[in-house]
């Protein structure tokens, strides 16, 4: 973690909310639009330009990595966004805290492909995640993924497609989501992106 990210976070708690417990997303931002959980967040970079995007709505941002909540507040700060809030826990555990049917949108941009054959089994989205993710999301709510690698994709597709509460597949790009530094690399790497858009039925 560098000087700057451990100052970011011990100066500005607003961003933070720590020890949680049972809750219902709303009421972390009661005047939003709508609640976009995003479930990791990395370094921040697409999260706060998207929360500047969409200043209607609220973004909480679960990251396991403390270095990328410090840099999430960071760039919060320059972009002078105030409609996010972080939580540094690993997802399953916060997922467990989140009342059922209460998600309006879960983000989950390029999560960890695990490309190496004895350790796909780390890989986030499976059967039983895909299950969590459509009990925490109300009816109409929406799953929002992106990844760079291929095979992944293939097994996205599959576990969401097979998923009785999802309805949807592959999408367009969408315009709002920013080109991160991580996703310019795997398109220099030749690396095709898909994004997938799921319904909550």
């Amino acid at each position: 973690m560098t000087k700057a990210q451990r100052q970011a976070i011990e100066n500005h708690q607003e961003f933070l909310i720590e020890n949680p417990t049972s809750f219902h997303p709303r009421e972390l931002f009661p005047e939003k639009s709508e609640v976009v959980v995003e479930i990791g967040s990395g370094m921040g970079e697409a999260t706060a330009e998207i929360a500047k995007t969409f200043p209607e709505k609220g973004f909480l941002a679960i990251e396991v990595h403390r270095p990328g909540i410090g840099s999430l507040i960071l760039r919060a700060l320059a972009l002078e966004v105030a409609n996010v809030k972080m939580i540094n826990d690993d997802c399953h555990l916060i997922l467990d805290l989140i009342e059922d049917g209460s998600v309006d949108t879960f983000h989950i941009f390029f999560p960890d492909p695990w490309p190496k054959t004895k350790h796909k089994k780390r890989r986030l989205i499976n059967e039983e995640f895909s299950r969590v993710l459509s009990t925490k999301l109300r009816t109409g709510g929406v799953l929002r993924v992106a990844t760079d690698w291929q095979e992944y994709a293939t097994q996205i597709r599959r576990v969401l497609d097979e998923n009785p509460d999802l309805t949807g597949g592959i999408v367009e790009r969408p315009e709002w989501r920013p080109l991160t530094k991580f996703e310019s690399q795997g398109i220099n790497k030749e690396h095709r992106v898909t994004d997938f858009l799921y319904t909550k039925i």
